[in-house]
């Protein structure tokens, strides 16, 4: 990797190599504000800084922020368009075209690598050999997915390492109850259990008429052989399963899987649809707001969304629909069909099936940005409402834009923490959310280490940290009178005496002002109140959370303290890769020796530390629940 260091652009560009590869541009405060690919580096990069008459707003503003310039050679186009897809997931520039949500959805995962594999909802794609399904936009919808699977296959629901070699144990209820064949306690063989595993990746994937017709064919060989308590299982499955069949659209008579990706734009953004054809039947509809859309094409907002889609783990089909030709249609159709194992077609279609198929997502995203655009203006015209209503309640001289709360929390003096939420027009801003580990105070006094908290903060801010130059217009504390003095004192002894104040009493959620006996006391539906309740329930939510992850971390370092060859370069790893004990309790030998700095031989005690030989016999002696864990979603 290059890095260029100098603020003079014409240096900069001078010094750019002919080669393919990705540029990385920063602004003054060295951020990340835009990723692109190129074939060749100094061509590219020196058209940002033409003074053409077509250059865009865009990219005229984007030229005037930057400062400087990094870059890194790639080997080709492919290889530079894998890593553009990697640095913008990471940055998420300002002037990119991007996913206008930072939060991940859920995909569902299938670890076929598992001897005995599990189903559940996961936000991580760990590329493992496992099988990711979505991403879904709809959550609840993915967990009624998830809830028919396991009404209809019988796989197992904890997370427990089972193989070939693992001593047999009493099984939980769901095996008793016949929502799981018993893995653990030997009562299924691997390919039994394979056939079911297979049957769920078929359902997945949309191909309900081969799982349709597996299941008939298992259904009457089991009753050819008079096994007719197995039959009408495979009964009771070919019907719940026809249902699911029946419910979906047939839109094509061609066989081809593919995905129709189409667009819909208005001033403040896009919507992307994504139409999923597998077998000429729509088996699901995903949407997708885009962000940093000003000025570019369609062609340039689809290219961005495809690489990004594909990039998270998406099934990728033989066939992908897009709305306008792309500029780099080549490489992406290189790309995906890397990603997919085999040949890729990418296509704008312009007549036929195709095109029916296209009009079809392209009304999809224009009635579904209609009806985001109209809830966002409910969604603004509420938040409104209430930040004006508060203004009037503290008599503030306006709504607060800018809202900033804090909450601590501690286990009997333990591990004590602080916790900043910041709320913006109503909103939580999350990328603004501070957290502080407590330092000076000893044991559990909650008003010492709120006094700590916005001390350090707001010496932050006077000494120039720009992750707190924002000054709030409220400052709100969890607690009542005693927490909002001290919030009182700090302040005016760092010179911010003049920011409003406020606290808000859990108990009966009545509202104290400084100065004022008596505290503000509003219906449980004003919206003044409900914005506070969820501001405070805010902070609450995250000082809890790393109060709890530093927990889980002592609680590694202090359980393998004993583990031989457990330097502290170990003990640190693990902990960043599991976060607790029990995390990591869940994790088999191999996901241990993949931590940086691990090996076979040191997963495996590790392992055997949390797993002593008599685990199974006291699992033996248990009421019958061995112990199942819920996969779903975090």
């Amino acid at each position: 990797m290059a890095t260029s260091t100098g603020t003079d652009i014409e240096r900069i560009l001078a010094e750019l190599p002919t080669s393919p590869g990705v540029y990385i541009m920063r602004d003054e405060a060295g951020k990340v504000i835009y990723v692109g690919k190129a074939i060749n580096l100094r061509n590219r990069v020196r058209s940002y800084f033409r003074h053409s008459k077509g250059r865009s707003p865009k990219v005229i503003q984007l030229a005037a922020n930057v400062r400087n310039i990094d870059y890194i050679v790639t080997a080709s186009e492919l290889e530079a368009l894998v890593l553009e897809c990697n640095l913008i997931k990471e940055h998420m520039p300002h002037y990119n075209v991007r996913l206008r949500d930072d939060k991940t959805y859920p995909f569902i995962r299938v670890t076929v690598g598992e001897t005995y594999p599990r189903v559940f909802l996961t936000r991580r794609v760990i590329r493992d050999g496992s099988r990711h399904f979505g991403p879904y936009t709809d959550v609840p919808a993915a967990r009624e997915t998830l809830r028919l699977l396991k009404t209809v296959f019988p796989l197992r629901q904890c997370s427990m390492e089972i193989g070939p070699d693992t001593p047999a144990r009493r099984p939980c209820l769901n095996y008793h109850i016949k929502t799981c064949m018993g893995p653990c306690s030997g009562a299924v063989r691997p390919e039994d259990y394979r056939e079911i595993v297979d049957g769920v990746v078929l359902f997945l994937e949309g191909k309900h008429n081969a799982l349709l017709k597996s299941v008939e064919r298992r259904m009457n060989a089991a009753a050819a052989d008079l096994n007719f308590e197995l039959a009408a299982k495979f009964r009771d499955q070919l019907k719940a399963l026809t249902r699911v069949a029946e419910q979906q659209r047939v839109v094509s008579d061609s066989e081809v899987d593919r995905d129709v990706i189409a667009i819909a734009r208005d001033r403040w953004g896009a919507c992307i649809r994504v139409l999923m054809v597998r077998g000429g039947k729509l088996v699901g509809a995903e949407h997708f707001m885009l962000g940093g859309t000003d000025e570019t094409s369609d062609g340039e907002a689809v290219s961005a969304f495809v690489k990004q889609f594909y990039s998270e783990g998406a099934q990728v089909p033989a066939e992908v629909l897009i709305q306008t030709p792309m500029d780099d249609t080549d490489v992406v159709r290189r790309w995906l069909s890397e990603q997919r194992g085999g040949a890729v077609k990418i296509v704008a279609p312009q007549r036929g099936e195709r095109k029916k198929l296209m009009d079809l997502a392209i009304d999809n995203a224009r009635e579904y940005l209609e009806r985001e655009r109209a809830m966002e203006q409910r969604e603004f015209r509420a938040r409104m409402d209430a930040l004006t209503q508060l203004a009037e309640v503290l008599h503030l001289p306006q709504p607060p834009r800018r809202i900033e709360c804090y909450d601590m929390s501690n286990l009997q003096g333990t591990d004590a923490v602080g916790s900043m939420v910041v709320f913006e027009e109503g909103k939580p801003a999350k990328s603004q959310y501070r957290r502080f580990r407590i330092k000076t105070v000893e044991g559990p006094n909650d008003f010492a280490s709120m006094g700590e908290v916005l001390g350090r903060r707001f010496a932050r801010q006077q000494q120039g940290d720009s992750r707190f130059a924002r000054e709030p217009d409220l400052v709100l504390v969890d607690g009542g009178k005693g927490q909002l003095g001290v919030a009182v004192d700090v302040l005016r002894e760092r010179g911010y005496g003049h920011i409003p104040l406020a606290g808000l009493a859990e108990r009966h959620e009545h509202i104290y002002r400084p100065g004022d006996a008596d505290p503000i006391i509003l219906p449980d539906d004003a919206p003044a109140l409900l914005l506070l309740e969820q501001v405070r329930d805010e902070a609450h939510r995250f000082a809890i959370e790393y109060h709890r992850s530093l927990r889980g971390k002592r609680g590694i370092s202090s359980e393998l303290q004993t583990v031989p060859n457990m330097g502290k370069k170990r003990l640190v790893a693990l902990m960043k890769a599991f976060g607790s004990i029990g995390a990591l309790a869940q994790a088999s030998v191999e996901q241990i020796a993949a931590v940086p700095g691990m090996n076979i031989l040191a997963a495996r005690s590790v392992w055997d530390h949390l797993h002593p030989p008599d685990s199974a016999a006291e699992g033996m002696k248990g009421d019958g629940d061995g112990g199942s864990t819920d996969q779903s979603d975090q």
